[in-house]
């Protein structure tokens, strides 16, 4: 027998480590971004725009009384999974998603003599894009709100640790090579920067929808009702905030689809966002394999299989790994779906069914890489060892004031003293003391060493 045919979906048979492996870490974005998520948000705007019909002022539609209201207004807050069932179970028939939701709604109205009566308002001059749109948007907005939480941590964490480190000199390493020396706060404090102005982005993005008919122009509203503002309702379905309205930004131009310009806009946003954080996630990688930090150990943990010394960088590195492949998603995302062949073609549609996925990578490595910054211990000693065998460091400011007081060839004094070569303390004093240069400037470069030699880096650290 083949097993594997025989399996039933659980965390260990699901392909998609998301809903396996790391099914327990998505919890938030499950109820948003899952095909229930999208049943859920699709009722929501079904409900909401026969709602409003009914306030419009049509003679056919009056406004519908309060037990009709409430009916309704259940079927969006109570929605559960039996319902979204409900509703798989009539797209078997349909082989049309939205028109299963549509059914599903009419159904629900049995016993409501209003609502019966009314009950082909539902979906009334809809395409249904008018429906999956306004969806995705909800969706969206909500998955978004998720990915803003697990950052809003990072950041803050960021911020805590350019404080709390300000003052600990450390040795840069550019290109790899001893450079001159900051502090471990303000190279905190540099992500933290980054980090905030690219959540700033994120959350700048207008969420788009759009409620015109099949082609955009409100050709099917307008056969019913020539002289009615369509354009202005659904401005106000869209833009009103929920529950009478979507509480979304009105999108006038469109094609059958919105144009998913402000959707690139985000994932481009999350996408770079993602890139500073894999920048962090290899630097703080990097800095514990030189031994600046130390992580914080866990009972009964085991870092290597045969090596039982070992404590490795796991949540970097899973975090770095599942950020990449959040990005690979996201740009996806954002180049293909502004694209849309004519008036409409179909290849948006399983695509934006895994912005879910996408968001779900980024929100598990960004818990991950929380994990991460708060088992890291900083080890002030080694960070004191590797500077303390960095005199070479010091060559940029000895040559810098030598340059002030028009020595020549300052630059090429110190270069020839000092690169490529192990350089001692005393071999610059040396230098220093022979310099014709005024004695308090010798005093001050006599009394510098590779740790006070950091500049502004603790002002600008605890700037933050």
């Amino acid at each position: 027998m083949n097993q594997s045919a025989q399996s039933s979906l659980s965390a260990l048979t699901a392909i998609s480590p998301l809903d396996g492996r790391y099914a327990n870490k998505l919890a938030a974005l499950r109820p948003i971004m899952s095909e229930f998520g999208y049943m859920h948000r699709r009722v929501q705007v079904e409900v909401t725009w026969f709602i409003a019909l009914s306030d419009a002022g049509f003679a056919e539609f009056p406004p519908l009384p309060a037990d009709a209201r409430a009916l309704l207004l259940g079927l969006v807050n109570n929605f559960s999974e039996a319902d979204a069932q409900a509703i798989k179970d009539i797209e078997k028939t349909t082989n049309h998603d939205v028109k299963a939701v549509e059914y599903w709604i009419k159904a629900q109205f049995k016993g409501n003599a209003a609502l019966e009566k009314a009950a082909e308002f539902v979906h009334f001059a809809c395409t249904s894009e008018d429906i999956n749109n306004t969806s995705h948007a909800l969706q969206i907005r909500a998955g978004r709100d998720v990915l803003l939480q697990g950052l809003a941590p990072i950041s803050a964490k960021l911020r805590a640790m350019a404080h709390q480190f300000a003052e600990v000199p450390m040795l840069s390493r550019t290109h790899g090579q001893t450079a001159s020396p900051t502090t471990v706060g303000k190279e905190m404090a540099n992500v933290f920067m980054r980090l905030q102005h690219a959540v700033q982005q994120i959350e700048q993005v207008r969420i788009l929808a759009k409620m015109n008919g099949a082609v955009g122009n409100y050709n099917a509203h307008l056969s019913a009702w020539p002289e009615f503002d369509w354009e202005a309702f659904s401005r106000r379905v869209v833009e009103t905030a929920e529950p009478a309205g979507l509480g979304l930004t009105f999108q006038p131009y469109s094609i059958q689809i919105e144009p998913h310009d402000y959707m690139a806009q985000l994932f481009d946003a999350v996408a770079r966002t993602n890139t500073i954080l894999i920048d962090l996630a290899r630097d703080i990688w990097g800095y514990i394999s030189l031994g600046y930090f130390k992580q914080k150990l866990k009972e009964g943990e085991i870092g290597s299989s045969t090596m039982p010394h070992k404590v490795n960088p796991i949540d970097f590195e899973n975090a770095e790994g599942n950020l990449g492949l959040a990005n690979a998603m996201l740009k996806h995302l954002a180049e293909k779906l502004p694209i849309s062949r004519w008036q409409r073609d179909l290849t948006d549609s399983t695509v934006l069914r895994n912005i879910g996925v996408a968001m779900g990578y980024a929100a598990l490595a960004y818990q991950s890489l929380m994990t991460g910054l708060n088992k890291l211990e900083l080890n002030e000693e080694r960070l004191a060892e590797d500077l303390d065998h960095a005199w070479e460091v010091l060559a940029e400011p000895i040559q810098t004031v030598m340059r002030r007081y028009g020595v020549a060839g300052a630059y090429e004094k110190l270069k020839a003293v000092t690169r490529g070569k192990s350089v001692l303390a005393e071999d610059l004093h040396q230098l220093i003391r022979e310099l014709d240069i005024p004695q308090t400037d010798k005093d001050r470069l006599l009394a510098m060493t590779p740790a006070s030699y950091v500049g502004k880096a603790a002002e600008l650290a605890r700037r933050v």
